[in-house]
């Protein structure tokens, strides 16, 4: 393989990688605990929580209600990590076979 060729698909490559992180970034995760509901960027940007306490929890319960956003929040964090290390996997492989 010449030096062009090596060029050019790394540039290939890096369009790919470049065009799947635009798409990462403009995912909506959704994250949940039983009363909370939260939704997020690929950016790990928040961008809704919604609450449902209607008869399920008192209203001075505010412990209960933190402790149930920061459940929701890292369960659509984790969903954006798992997402992003399976789509950029396939990056990490294929560079290997360039260096």
């Amino acid at each position: 393989m010449n030096i062009q060729s090596l060029m050019r698909e790394a540039q290939k490559v890096q369009k790919e990688l470049q065009k799947t992180q635009k798409e990462l970034e403009n995912t909506i995760y959704e994250g949940t605990s039983s009363l909370i509901h939260v939704k997020m960027n690929g950016k790990k940007e928040l961008v809704s929580v919604k609450i449902n306490i209607e008869d399920s929890i008192e209203k001075e319960d505010v412990e209960l209600l933190q402790d149930m956003i920061m459940v929701a929040v890292n369960d659509g964090i984790r969903k954006v990590d798992e997402d992003k290390e399976k789509k950029m996997s396939k990056y990490g492989q294929g560079l290997s076979g360039l260096l």
